[in-house]
């Protein structure tokens, strides 16, 4: 039975994260959606998504194919009744399609939008789904520790040096090849997490929940609150308050940042600030791609939303509630709009393009300090969102 993931509506109004990949890419807790899948079902997962990423995101199908909406997260009652589900079944709750075990027939017929007529199983239980990006801030905490578990469970963590204070009733685990010194870290909200090869520099306070996957860095003096999850290969300094980073992303210097997501191949510059509360405290309202308004987030506390690639200029002050498209470049001393669209290149005093020539040659000068090719798939995927009237 081959298991796929399929991205339905939720695509849409998680953009302009998704712009640039299939939701189950999204990182909430320690793993992507994928990666929690494929760990509790002992598989590798195929993806159905849109055409122009099928080609990095390939899609396999076979006799028998088990689709599972790409916008939810796995539990235990979850995964004992799809696992239950027999072919010409499906599983749901409401007008959402959790999952359903259909033949190469049916899969290439199949249409989110569109319930199919199968046999229809009501999930009664609970759930996390993400079908928008504040989504994936606001269910890290309770995600990191399903993914903490999932990851640590019956596993002896490598030791912590000596210099390190440690403090509070949940857990540190420390992957082989992580090194951190000279560090504060209160587990009194949440447990730790420090992956393979990560790094935590003299002298940073951390209060959990906090995940650092792969080659993950805090610089020296950073200041963390949870729930944080910086994604492989990121670098984090200054303070932070429950962010999630994707991948390949670096706020290296001093400035806040909080309530955030970040894509792959972001930058922060020096003194960067953005703001995750408006001084009325109100509820905050983020830019929807799908009705093209601000829409309410249900929200006190919401910052930043940044597409991949995106970069953001010294000294950048950027509002509440503020949503940056892919490969926009943003800069200058006075605070921009709260929503920027994906090539957008200035500030508060006005925009102008982003070309794909600049943009690619910035791109594969990025990519290469991490040894990593800005390929033709790549470049195919952001002409597509260049090319978006909707980007």
């Amino acid at each position: 039975m081959k298991i796929i993931l399929f991205d339905d509506k939720s695509w849409r109004t998680l953009r302009p994260l998704t712009l640039t990949r299939p939701v189950s890419e999204l990182r909430v807790g320690i793993l992507t959606i994928r990666e929690k899948w494929e760990k509790r079902l002992g598989d590798k997962v195929a993806y159905l998504t849109k055409d122009y990423l099928q080609e990095k995101y390939p899609l396999s199908v076979e006799d028998d194919n088990l689709l599972i909406n790409a916008s939810v997260c796995p539990n235990p009652r979850l995964l004992g009744e799809i696992g239950g589900l027999q072919p010409g079944e499906m599983l749901l709750q409401g007008d959402c399609v959790i999952a359903l075990r259909v033949d190469k027939r049916e899969v290439a017929t199949f249409d989110p939008a569109v319930l199919p007529g199968l046999v229809r199983k009501e999930f009664t239980g609970e759930f996390n789904r993400v079908e928008y990006p504040y989504h994936v801030f606001s269910l890290n905490g309770q995600e990191l520790e399903i993914d903490f578990k999932l990851l640590t469970e019956g596993r002896k963590s490598a030791p912590l040096d000596s210099g390190v204070r440690v403090y509070g009733k949940y857990p540190v685990f420390v992957e082989e090849g992580a090194v951190v010194r000279g560090a504060v870290i209160n587990t009194e909200g949440g447990p730790v997490y420090i992956g393979k090869d990560a790094e935590i520099m003299e002298g940073v306070l951390v209060r959990g929940p906090l995940a650092m996957c792969e080659h993950a860095i805090l610089t020296m003096g950073a200041k963390v609150y949870g729930p944080t999850t910086l994604g492989p290969y990121c670098k984090c300094g200054g303070e932070v308050n429950n962010v999630v980073m994707i991948a390949y992303s670096n706020k290296a210097h001093d400035g806040f940042l909080g309530n955030s997501v970040l894509g792959e191949w972001c930058n922060i510059g020096a003194g960067t600030n953005n703001s995750n509360l408006k001084n009325t405290y109100v509820e905050v309202k983020l830019w929807d791609y799908e009705t093209r308004r601000f829409r309410k987030t249900g929200l006190q506390f919401c910052g930043l939303i940044m597409g991949d690639h995106a970069k953001l200029g010294i000294s950048t002050m950027i509002n509440t509630g503020t949503v940056i498209g892919v490969g926009a470049n943003v800069y200058g001393a006075e605070f921009p709009r709260n929503f920027i669209p994906s090539f957008a290149w200035g500030g508060a005093c006005g925009f102008t393009e982003h070309m794909m020539p600049q943009f690619i040659a910035t791109a594969e000068a990025v990519m290469k300090r991490r040894n990593k090719v800005f390929d033709d798939v790549d470049r195919r995927i952001i002409e597509h969102v260049f090319a978006d009237p909707d980007r």
